[in-house]
């Protein structure tokens, strides 16, 4: 008898990593009975993290509720600058060049603050609002997803 695969199963995480390398996706995530397994590549790192699909402990006010399932992330920040398509991010227009923006950079609205290429092609990403820059999340040649969040202007 073949040995029934549970949401707990080692190799099903190993497998999920190993779809990552053949795919090229940065995350992967599979939902089976009460579990969800979510397999992601930062960089280099491939981690996974199992947790019960559950609603928030009993006795909380709405707003922790709310707060234990929607953990903090740069994505839900209102000066997200987010990827508007998927390709590689780059800093500054050559190798060689400064880049667009740093840390502590103010910025106008509509002034280049990255480069995404996508098929071939150097498309730039400006700002959406004037305001400094508080954090950037990607790193120079970095592939990015659409919709993630590049850097926090604020």
């Amino acid at each position: 008898m073949a040995k029934a695969k549970t949401p707990l199963d080692c190799d099903m995480v190993r497998e999920l990593a190993g779809l990552l390398d053949e795919t090229g996706l940065t995350e992967i995530e599979i939902e089976q009975d009460n579990f969800r397994i979510r397999v992601s590549r930062a960089a280099t790192t491939v981690s996974a993290r199992v947790a019960p699909l559950a609603g928030p402990p009993a006795g909380l006010a709405a707003a922790e509720a709310k707060a234990a399932i929607a953990p903090a992330s740069p994505a839900n920040h209102p000066g997200a600058v987010k990827s508007p398509m998927v390709g590689t991010a780059y800093r500054s227009s050559a190798p060689n060049a400064p880049a667009f923006v740093e840390v502590g950079t103010v910025v106008k609205q509509g002034q280049t603050v990255l480069i995404i290429e996508a098929m071939k092609t150097m498309n730039q990403i400006p700002s959406p609002r004037a305001g400094t820059v508080k954090e950037i999340l990607v790193g120079d040649g970095q592939p990015v997803e659409y919709g993630e969040p590049l850097m926090i202007i604020e």
